[in-house]
């Protein structure tokens, strides 16, 4: 029973995603009561791994507007939480030319939020338009069964 809070929607439009992990974030007490109000944006986001860790970079968590003094800094580094195997497995794969590490959902599992990251490659123009194509093919056939009915 999980609640998404937040999607990269243009995830699967400008990579092709290959590989899916979870992972723990460790948060700020205004950056959570932040997340579970929905006040957060994946859109810019990107996952950094130096080899020991793995950082979620330029995710946009809404500063909370009752924490007083003590709030947090939107765009902040964010420590990711994975185990050494994987953190090896994500570091192997972004050392490879045109791979990249990206959010595609964030959620709470039991309370705490979880982000789903993707091992990813860019799309070219061509894949582009041809994804822009199917989607609209589908549509029209969505169309003809709807007037059918």
């Amino acid at each position: 029973m999980d609640k998404v809070v937040a999607k990269n929607r243009k995830a699967r439009f400008e990579y092709h995603l290959i590989e899916f992990y979870e992972a723990g974030i460790v948060l700020l007490g205004s950056e959570i009561k932040s997340i579970r109000a929905g006040q957060i944006s994946l859109s810019e986001a990107y996952v950094h791994v130096d080899g020991r860790e793995a950082w979620l970079v330029d995710a946009h968590i809404a500063p909370y507007s009752q924490a007083s003094t003590f709030g947090h800094e939107p765009r902040r580094r964010r420590k990711l939480l994975l185990n050494r195997v994987e953190i090896r497995k994500l570091w192997n794969e972004v050392r490879k030319k045109g791979v990249t590490i990206i959010p595609t959902k964030v959620y709470l599992k039991n309370g705490l939020a979880k982000v789903e990251i993707a091992v990813a490659r860019g799309k070219k123009q061509y894949d582009k338009r041809e994804t822009i194509a199917k989607r609209d093919i589908e549509r029209e056939i969505q169309r003809e069964m709807r007037r059918e009915e």
